[in-house]
C-alpha cells in the first residue's frame, strides 16, 4: 500500500487497550496506531497521513492547515465536537463519525447510574464489606431511602437511537416517558411517549436523561435557570457530553437541595481537574466516560470506522457530517 493511503490513528488506547482488534483497519493499508497523542505531537504524527482517525484529540483549523496530505478524517465516536468540521470542509476534507455503535451500551449505563442513585447497590455492598451488616442489630439496614422507578416520569432530551433505547427500557420499568428533541423521528414507534417543550420536561420529570449531541447552540444549556425548574426530588443523568451542563450551576443545585442527585458519565474537561466541585458534590455519582465502552460496542466501533475508511477509499464516503461545507455543496 502506498504512502498516499497511510492511515494514522491518533488515540486508540481507549478504543482498544488490548482486548480488541485493529484488524479491520489494518487490512485497508499502512496503519500507524498511537495509543495516545498529546496536542503538541498531533501535527508531527499525522503529517504524512492521507487518513486520520481520532477519538478525542482536538483537530482545530490550525492543526488541519498543517496537514497538507490529509484527505479524510473519521472520528472514532459518534460525537465530533473536537473537530473543526467547517474548516475541514473548506479544505475539501470529508469528516465522518460512527453513529449508533454503542446505543444499547449507553442506554444500559443510563440505568446503571439511575439504579445506583435510586437503589444504592454499590453503596450498600461497600457498607456490607465494611462490616456494617455484621454489626447491625436488625436483619437489614438502609444507607439511604430506596426509590421505586415504576410510576415515575422520565424526561429524555434527545430522541435519536440512544434516546429511543432509554425510553424503551424506561417503559419496561413502568415509567412514563416525556421527550424533547430538535429532531423527532418520523415514526415514534409503539412506545407511549409524549413530546413536550424543554421547560415542561424539566418541570415535570422525576428523572432527566441527556441523550443529545453537544453543539455550539446547546453548550451549557442545563444551567441555573433550567435546574431551578426541576423538582427538589428529581435526578439528572448525563451520558452524552459534559459540556451540555453548566457544572458550577449543577454543583450549587446539588449543594442547595434544588435537585436530589446526579449521575454523570461525562464532564466538561476530561480527565477532570482536581478542583472540579462536582467531584465532592452531594449525591453525585461520576463514572469515567465509560458508558460507551463495552467490548461489543468497541468492536462494532472499529468495524464501522473501517467501513467508513473503505468507503472513502472507494470514492464514496459515508456517514459524512460536514457535507454542507464541502466544495461540491457550496457549488
Amino acid at each position: 500500500m502506498s504512502e498516499k493511503s497511510r492511515i494514522v490513528i491518533l488515540d486508540g488506547h481507549t478504543i482498544n487497550p488490548g482486548d480488541a482488534s485493529w484488524e479491520p483497519l489494518e487490512a485497508l493499508g499502512e496503519c500507524v496506531i498511537h495509543g495516545r497523542t498529546p496536542p503538541e505531537l498531533i501535527v508531527e504524527r499525522a503529517r504524512e497521513a492521507r487518513v486520520i482517525l481520532t477519538s478525542k484529540c482536538t483537530l482545530s483549523a490550525a492543526v488541519l492547515a498543517a496537514l497538507p496530505k490529509l484527505e479524510y478524517l473519521s472520528v472514532l465516536a459518534t460525537g465530533y465536537n473536537n473537530v473543526d468540521i467547517v474548516a475541514a470542509g473548506r479544505r475539501g476534507i470529508p469528516v465522518s463519525n460512527v453513529p449508533a455503535y454503542a446505543t444499547e451500551t449507553v442506554a444500559q449505563a443510563v440505568f446503571a447510574l439511575l439504579l445506583e442513585l435510586t437503589s444504592a447497590v454499590g453503596a450498600h455492598a461497600a457498607a456490607v464489606r465494611g462490616g456494617e451488616w455484621v454489626d447491625c442489630p436488625d436483619f437489614c439496614f438502609y444507607r439511604k431511602t430506596i426509590l421505586e422507578l415504576n410510576g415515575l416520569t422520565l424526561g429524555v432530551v434527545g430522541y435519536g437511537s440512544t434516546g429511543q433505547a432509554v425510553a424503551r427500557i424506561a417503559n419496561a420499568f413502568g415509567m412514563r416517558v416525556l421527550v424533547h428533541a430538535q429532531r423527532i423521528p418520523r415514526h415514534l414507534g409503539q412506545l407511549p411517549v409524549r413530546l413536550v417543550p424543554l421547560e415542561e420536561l424539566f418541570e415535570t420529570a422525576d428523572v432527566i436523561s441527556l441523550n443529545c449531541p453537544q453543539t455550539r447552540e446547546n453548550s451549557g444549556f442545563v444551567n441555573a435557570g433550567l435546574l431551578a425548574r426541576m423538582k427538589p426530588s428529581s435526578l439528572l443523568i448525563n451520558t452524552s457530553r459534559g459540556g451540555l451542563i453548566n457544572e458550577a450551576d449543577l454543583d450549587r443545585a446539588l449543594r442547595d437541595g434544588i435537585i436530589a442527585g446526579a449521575g454523570l458519565d461525562v464532564l466538561a474537561h476530561e480527565p477532570p481537574r482536581g478542583d472540579n466541585p462536582l467531584l465532592s458534590a452531594p449525591n453525585c455519582i461520576i463514572t469515567p466516560h465509560l458508558a460507551w465502552a463495552s467490548l461489543a460496542a468497541r468492536t462494532r466501533l472499529v468495524g464501522m470506522a473501517a467501513a467508513n475508511v473503505a468507503s472513502f477509499l472507494a470514492a464514496a464516503p459515508v456517514n459524512v457530517i460536514n457535507g454542507e461545507y464541502l466544495p461540491a455543496a457550496r457549488g
